[in-house]
C-alpha cells in the first residue's frame, strides 16, 4: 500500500498499533489480541507479500481468529491457498476455507468471519479496531 492511499485509509481516531513487520510471517498467519468497541478479541494477521487478489496488490489481512465450526482460535493456523483467484485460509481442524477478502466461508454461505482493516505504517502494522 503506498503512503498515499495509507492516508485515505487510516483515521488515527479509530486505527491501533499491533506490531511490526518483523513480527509476521510471510504466506502464513500469526494471532493477536485488538481492542475492539465490543471488548478485546483475538484476530488472525495474514501477510502475504508482493500478491494480487481482483486485479490490486494487497498484502495484508485481518480476521477473526475464532473458528466457528471446531470453536476454537486457529485461524491464524490454517494453511493459505487460492480459489478463483481469491486468497483463502483453510481452518486447520475442519478444513473450511474462508475468503481473507471478507470472511466468507466457501462451503457454508451463511458462515463469514469478522475482518478488520489493516494497513502497514511505516514498519508498524495498524488495525482498525
Amino acid at each position: 500500500m503506498t503512503a498515499a492511499a495509507l492516508k485515505h485509509t487510516v483515521s488515527t481516531d479509530t486505527w491501533q498499533p499491533l506490531c511490526t513487520k518483523a513480527d509476521l510471517v510471510a504466506f502464513s498467519g500469526v494471532a493477536a489480541w485488538l481492542d475492539t468497541p465490543e471488548g478485546p478479541a483475538q484476530v488472525a494477521i495474514f501477510y502475504l507479500p508482493g500478491q494480487r487478489s481482483q486485479g490490486e496488490e494487497r498484502e495484508l489481512y485481518a480476521l477473526d481468529h475464532f473458528d466457528p465450526f471446531s470453536n476454537a482460535n486457529v485461524i491464524a493456523r490454517g494453511i493459505i491457498g487460492d480459489v478463483k483467484g481469491s486468497p483463502v485460509v483453510a481452518s486447520p481442524l475442519y478444513k473450511q476455507c474462508f475468503r481473507l477478502e471478507d470472511g466468507q466461508c466457501l462451503e457454508d454461505e451463511n458462515v463469514k468471519l469478522r475482518t478488520w482493516k489493516v494497513a502497514f505504517k511505516g514498519e508498524e502494522l495498524w488495525v482498525q479496531g
